[in-house]
């Protein structure tokens, strides 16, 4: 199959062209450094001539909600456009497990809903892949937060998942036809931010203390299961464990 990957250079789209590309599928790279432009649409319709399926796996950079939903929204938007008219056959939607049982959350949660909508409500045959949170999603949060070697960061309750566990399953979904909404995809097992957050800094060697607190970026209302997965989710088999001892063997 001839399949697009949209975000192809960040993390979740390069291991997925990797995992297509091992299968033997003919992968056409969506990024802007490759010359194809989502924030412009320039090389979208030569890109896309001949592709039976788009992965969209597209991020924005960190921003107010509002933008964020704007960026991703027109993003989405042309893609989808674009799909319409080369007769793709089949839009896979990279997502998030939980965002719509609350109205907050962070940015980049208000710009997947807005992708959802555009992604359900369009011509083009659609599969949505909500994933929980990522295996290294507790360092990203330091990282928002840390001033002066203290940060601030809710005790979310995750079931994080492998990156290439992910691209894997995306993978899978793009060769197949479209489902509407498939299953949730989650890690092995539940875990606390803070102690995530604990123990990936460890790995790295770093020093930060970390304060407990529902006044950063996460509220209350995602407290609880908010952000775990369904009834009959497809359970990855990477641990955080794992993961961890990846991140340690690396230095």
């Amino acid at each position: 199959m001839r399949i697009a990957v949209a975000g192809a250079t960040g993390k979740i789209g390069s291991l997925t062209v990797a995992a297509l590309e091992r299968d033997g599928h003919e992968v056409v790279r969506i990024s802007r450094s490759l010359g194809v432009d989502l924030s412009t649409g320039e090389g979208l319709d030569a890109a896309l001539v001949g592709v039976d399926a788009v992965v969209d796996a597209t991020s924005a950079p960190p921003a107010g909600a509002r933008e964020t939903v704007e960026r991703l929204g027109a993003m989405t938007g042309r893609l989808l456009a674009a799909e319409e008219r080369a007769g793709v056959r089949h839009h896979v939607l990279l997502s998030i497990v939980g965002i719509h049982r609350f109205e907050g959350g962070n940015a980049h949660y208000a710009g997947k809903r807005e992708q959802e909508r555009l992604v359900t409500g369009g011509a083009v045959p659609w599969t949505v892949v909500p994933a929980t949170q990522f295996h290294d999603f507790a360092e990203t949060v330091v990282g928002w937060t840390e001033r002066d070697g203290v940060a601030t960061l809710a005790p979310l309750l995750v079931r994080p998942v492998a990156p290439a566990d992910v691209a894997e399953v995306l993978a899978e979904v793009a060769t197949g036809a479209p489902v509407g909404r498939h299953v949730d995809l989650a890690g092995p097992e539940n875990q606390d931010l803070v102690d995530m957050a604990r123990r990936t800094l460890a790995a790295r060697g770093r020093e930060v203390r970390l304060v407990p607190s529902w006044s950063g970026p996460f509220d209350l209302e995602m407290a609880g299961e908010a952000l775990l997965p369904g009834e009959g989710a497809r359970i990855a088999p990477t641990t955080f464990e794992r993961w961890l001892a990846e991140v340690a063997s690396r230095g």
